[in-house]
């Protein structure tokens, strides 16, 4: 029964119980393994913090988790807003219709006004939206996508096996060249330190970045595998004349395409479209969501407020 389970913090020795039930209740994929190593890279060694997290405990067993991921954003005048990021919510299927996920998230959110936590955004799936949106979230806008096909294309055919960043981007190390002051935010922007760049492309567990460098800026790329057929990821651009290290990938890749998003307005969307990706009409990645915790001087409900690119949006 939803009475006898308790609503608490998670403690390190939950960790086992949490994965069992992320993947009972969200399922793996070849690219994403619910493993301890992902889990510590997103919400312990997290250089904006540690994870707010919260379970639901049937006894011994957690049967629902609900974590809150640090996240640090910058505005365009340079304020700095402590903010979270809802992730890996999950309940265990043999506990839906329980209410579980009102209530940890009730017991999380004020945990969050608490530690001082002035925002919270996330991209949820469309089945988990409707959920946001009746607790209190609102739209911010859809993400789209940009692609540029490459010749390969034509002639490319669909994959199976393991995904081999190597074959895909040959003689190209792993994420390396990370340095590079971050250029002002244009609006919300993620508080790009050298610290941040290291531990979301060098050091995540299970996603293999690389790092093409030409004309003083860095394209960061990720290879990923979307209907069996292999895709560059564009996560990040560093630098000005963002196009040139975009045309170099294109050139290197063995993929049939490249695909990023940059907001629009931006530098990096602009040597993106120099670079001849191309914006596709009414397809939508991911739909963007979020609450304010406290009054804030921006309105966080138009995407034209945010500046971001895949990096900010996706964790692989």
């Amino acid at each position: 029964m939803a009475e006898a389970i308790t609503i608490r913090p998670m403690v390190d020795s939950d960790l086992s119980s949490v994965l069992d039930t992320l993947r009972a209740a969200l399922g793996e994929t070849p690219l994403l393994k619910r493993t301890p190593e992902l889990w510590d890279w997103k919400h312990v060694l997290n250089p904006f913090g540690r994870s707010i997290v919260l379970v639901a405990a049937d006894r011994d067993r957690v049967v629902a988790v609900r974590p809150l991921m640090r996240w640090r954003l910058r505005t365009a005048a340079g304020i700095e807003i402590s903010c979270v990021r809802a992730v890996d919510t999950a309940v265990h299927p043999e506990y839906h219709r329980q209410g579980l996920f009102r209530r940890l998230n009730d017991v999380a959110l004020e945990a969050a006004r608490e530690a001082g936590v002035a925002l919270v955004f996330n991209t949820p799936n469309p089945m988990s939206r409707a959920g946001y949106l009746k607790q209190g979230w609102r739209d911010v806008g859809r993400i789209g996508v940009m692609v540029r096909p490459t010749w390969r294309l034509l002639t490319q055919r669909a994959a199976d096996g393991l995904l081999d960043p190597g074959v895909v981007l040959p003689g190209v190390d792993p994420a390396v060249d990370l340095a590079g002051n971050d250029r002002p935010p244009r609006g919300l922007r993620t508080d790009r330190s050298g610290g941040y760049r290291t531990w979301r492309f060098a050091q995540h567990p299970t996603a293999s970045y690389r790092c093409i460098e030409a004309a003083g800026a860095t394209a960061v790329v990720r290879v990923n595998r979307r209907n069996s057929r292999d895709e560059l990821v564009i996560s990040e651009l560093i630098g000005p004349a963002g196009h040139r290290p975009i045309a170099a990938t294109a050139k290197r890749a063995t993929s049939g395409y490249l695909v990023a998003w940059f907001s629009p307005g931006s530098p990096e969307r602009r040597a993106a479209r120099r670079a001849g990706l191309v914006a596709i009409p009414r397809i939508t990645a991911l739909t963007m969501v979020a609450r304010p915790l406290v009054d804030l001087d921006v309105d966080v409900f138009s995407l034209d407020n945010w500046d971001l690119a895949l990096s900010d949006l996706e964790l692989l």
